[in-house]
C-alpha cells in the first residue's frame, strides 16, 4: 500500500494578505477554487477555508485562523532560508535549531504566517 499526503486544510482571515504570503514567502501555486483559493506545492496542496467559502464536511472542530502548525523542506541551507525570510521581512520566531522530521535529522526554523499559525522551514543539507 503506497499512501501520501494529497491535501490538509488550514483558515484564513485574509485572502489578499494570505495568497502573497504563501505565494511569495513559501513559493506555493495559488490555485482559484470558487471564491476561494487552494496553495499547490508540487503534489501536495494546502485547501483554505477563509471568507466566501464554506467548506463541506469539515473537522469536528474548524480550524480557526492561525490554528494550523506546517512544516516545509527547504531545499537550500538553513542560512539561505533565513536570509530568504529577512528579504520578505519575516521575523524569525525560533532557530536555527535541531529537529527530526521527514526524512529523518534536519535543521528548522520557524516562523509565521499573517493570520499568525506557525510554519517551520527544515533543511536536511549538511545535517
Amino acid at each position: 500500500m503506497d499512501i501520501q499526503l494529497d491535501h490538509c486544510v488550514i483558515h484564513v482571515s485574509d485572502w489578499e494578505q494570505s495568497n502573497a504570503f504563501y505565494r511569495d514567502v513559501l513559493g506555493a501555486e495559488l490555485v482559484s477554487i470558487g471564491s476561494g483559493w487552494s496553495y499547490r506545492f508540487g503534489q501536495t496542496q494546502l485547501n483554505c477555508h477563509g471568507p466566501g467559502v464554506d467548506g463541506k464536511p469539515v473537522a469536528r472542530v474548524r480550524v480557526m485562523p492561525g490554528g494550523s502548525d506546517l512544516c516545509f523542506v527547504w531545499s537550500g541551507s538553513i542560512d539561505e532560508a533565513i536570509s530568504h525570510l529577512q528579504r520578505h521581512n519575516v521575523a524569525i520566531e525560533l532557530g536555527p535549531v535541531a529537529r527530526f522530521g521527514a526524512r529523518g535529522h534536519g535543521t528548522s526554523i520557524y516562523f509565521r504566517d499573517p493570520d499568525g499559525s506557525l510554519m517551520e522551514f527544515i533543511s536536511y543539507d549538511a545535517v
